[in-house]
């Protein structure tokens, strides 16, 4: 019979425990603040309708070619989603009774068949946290606090970018961009971090746009006052969507001043937010030591979309942000984190020879509360206190025939070397 090469699907990996406790310990903090801050859990099926998540409320053209499609046993058109904001807005739009302010947080899978590069992978597991309900930009100001809080305790270091849609799309309009084309330029700026100046101008010029626009658009990513909010007060005088815009950012700007965190967020005027979801402020997280170019956490502003599957044309204020777990995993294993920092085991017992009244003594400890591993394969003495100090488990219960005769076992701390003395009735 032939062996089988077994792998793993391309943009897949498996968890090994040591990886998988440091996984854990991530969820669990992120899942920790969420509730801190008062959202509340949520879940949608992984499983969707194509026709749902390929609507034009969802991630646009270069999301939908990357989504995995297939068809059931009833030659339903189905899809995997490919993240967790449309599949929410659709809870929304069937759930009128929902009461609002709505604040939510759900952890779980998604599915791209896209480009694979460090921290990317083709199945992998995004943090979303949504609020609906809300005009005020307080919505993304308590969002960003958030993010921060949440990567504080992370220990990982991150400056947030943020820009608003409206102010985007209304400097492009200004410059003389078509309409129907916005979609694609904004696609081509938002590649700017990672290709460069001259890449995007010379993919603007396979956009057909006149050589004005061009030039105005070249002068706009070049000027260095573009970074100041009074660069475009002028530009707002002509056209709304950048007044709306700008005033949006300044309010935002205003709230995370007083709540001292503006050293952390930077006004990025050239931030796109490719999918065309969004309608208004948009942001991005990064390391700041930068050992991930690409962002560890994303989202904005997408009114249109709970009231475009309702069925009318009423906006409905959402905002949300994204946290993905795979590459925050990769950040902190860069860092030199180990799993062993992560041990959660109270009590070790090691029995010798004494299989049946050992585990007595962990399933009693376990009955109180207290997390206990038993040792199963009768492995020597000396091993097992190896495995104890390499797995960081602090105190260890050896258990013999004397302490079986004697009803009571000794408790050592590995750390302190001390041992104590429990009474314990085994017949």
């Amino acid at each position: 019979m032939k062996k089988m090469d077994y792998q793993n699907v391309k943009g897949t990996q498996d968890y090994l425990p040591n990886a998988e406790i440091i996984r854990r310990d991530i969820r669990r903090t992120l899942e920790d603040v969420f509730i801190q801050y008062g959202c509340k859990p949520l879940e949608t099926p992984i499983l969707n309708y194509t026709e749902l998540l390929a609507s034009k409320y969802g991630g646009g053209a270069e999301i939908i070619e990357e989504m995995y499609t297939l068809t059931d046993r009833g030659e339903r058109d189905l899809a995997l989603r490919y993240d967790l904001t449309i599949p929410f807005a659709k809870v929304v739009a069937m759930n009128p009774t929902l009461k609002m302010p709505l604040k939510r947080y759900e952890i779980g899978k998604v599915f791209r068949d896209g480009p694979i590069k460090t921290g990317r992978f083709r199945e992998f597991t995004q943090c979303d946290v949504d609020i609906v309900g809300v005009d005020s930009q307080i919505a993304e100001a308590e969002l960003l606090v958030m993010a921060l809080d949440a990567f504080n305790k992370l220990d990982l270091p991150v400056a947030i970018h943020y820009n608003n849609r409206k102010l985007l799309t209304g400097m492009l309009t200004v410059f003389g961009n078509q309409k129907e084309k916005m979609n694609k330029v904004i696609l081509v700026l938002d590649k700017l971090e990672k290709v460069g100046l001259e890449a995007v101008l010379s993919e603007l010029n396979e956009q057909g746009l006149s050589a004005e626009t061009i030039t105005m658009i070249k002068q706009f990513l070049r000027d260095e006052e573009n970074s100041s909010f009074d660069y475009f007060d002028s530009y707002a005088e002509q056209n709304e969507d950048v007044r709306q815009g700008l005033n949006e950012l300044k309010e935002l700007q205003s709230y995370l001043t007083f709540l001292n965190v503006n050293e952390h967020c930077v006004f990025n005027p050239f931030l796109a937010r490719g999918l065309e979801i969004y309608t208004g402020t948009i942001y991005e997280i990064f390391l700041i030591d930068q050992s991930i170019k690409s962002s560890i956490g994303s989202g904005g502003r997408y009114d249109n979309a709970i009231g475009g599957f309702i069925g009318t044309e009423l906006n409905v204020s959402t905002v949300g942000i994204s946290f993905g777990l795979d590459v925050i995993f990769t950040a902190v294993s860069s860092i030199g984190k180990s799993s062993k920092e992560s041990s959660t085991i109270d009590y070790y017992v090691i029995p010798l020879g004494t299989q049946k009244e050992s585990l007595l003594v962990a399933n009693d400890l376990r009955k109180k509360g207290f997390k206990v591993e038993f040792e199963m394969s009768k492995r020597k003495i000396g091993k097992a206190l190896d495995k104890a100090n390499k797995e960081d488990i602090r105190y260890v219960i050896i258990i013999g025939e004397d302490e079986v005769k004697n009803n009571r076992y000794k408790v050592k701390d590995m750390i302190s070397g001390n041992e104590r003395v429990e009474s314990f009735l085994f017949n």
